[in-house]
């Protein structure tokens, strides 16, 4: 494995990074969040005007349209990951390994979630409005403009028990990808450790709080018929809750638990 590190050793990098970060001020965690939010929602950007602007392949093979929306948007999570900036979901594992070795106390989990999540929402919404808005990029009854409102209004129907498990599911393929990330010493290594899963998380139509965050506050700017109490009701809470429950709960805590110290020192 000279190419990359052991699971234990990206249980333990995980650990001392997460470490570091709760002891952040405030201050720098929150624009680190907020410029993670802006890169999020930029890949996001562009994954509407690759596939948006395609309505034929779109018609013609939708399987191939949604791997080419997938396959463009994971730039704003290897965006994230390369330069050290902080995202609020794959914050949801990595600060679980302290915080099951006891090294971490639940109120600093508690504040770096708390300004991970509002950075990260500052920045997608500085985003939709700057650069999906302002910029024009997107023409009335344009194939882009028509693809964003139909990708943010299929979310906001789904039931929220749906939009749940899609959260889970979403949240175990970006951790899996943060974990691949972290165990590749090489930069093309980490890049396509990550893009995989998160490729996968977004062919499938799986959803992401952070990326909502983006998809359907631009949609509103753009004329959705949608308030703002729809938005956070009917999708954001309940994928905020899936992402929670998927990255703590299916990749954090286990991968603490399996590759505890003791018994990796054991052996």
């Amino acid at each position: 494995m000279n190419g990359m590190l052991a699971p234990s050793a990206i249980v333990d990098y995980v650990e001392h990074s997460a470490l570091e970060k709760s002891a952040l001020p405030c201050s720098r965690l929150a624009v680190m969040a907020i410029i993670g939010g802006m890169f999020i929602s930029l890949g996001g950007l562009l994954a509407v005007c690759v596939a948006g602007g395609s309505p034929e392949l779109m018609q013609s093979n939708p399987g191939l349209g949604k791997l080419l929306f997938g396959a463009v948007f994971p730039l704003g999570f290897i965006a994230v990951v390369l330069t050290g900036v902080d995202l609020f979901t794959s914050n949801c594992a990595t600060q679980m390994v302290p915080l099951q070795r006891n090294l971490l106390a639940k109120r600093d989990v508690a504040k770096v979630w708390g300004l991970s999540y509002l950075g990260n929402f500052i920045g997608a919404l500085f985003t939709a409005w700057a650069f999906a808005y302002m910029t024009g990029i997107f023409k009335p009854n344009d194939s882009a403009t028509l693809f964003l409102l139909s990708v943010a209004h299929h979310k906001l129907e789904n039931p929220f028990v749906v939009t749940f498990f899609k959260g889970i599911l979403a949240n175990i393929l970006v951790c899996v990808a943060a974990w691949q990330g972290y165990s590749a010493k090489d930069t093309l290594g980490r890049m396509m450790g990550i893009w995989l899963p998160v490729m996968a998380f977004v062919a499938l139509g799986m959803e992401h709080s952070i990326a909502n965050m983006f998809f359907i506050p631009a949609a509103m700017l753009l004329g959705l018929d949608a308030s703002w109490s729809d938005f956070f009701l009917h999708n954001l809470l309940p994928a905020t809750l899936g992402n929670i429950v998927g990255g703590a709960l299916f990749i954090g805590l286990p991968y603490a638990w399996i590759f505890r110290r003791q018994e990796v020192a054991a052996h």
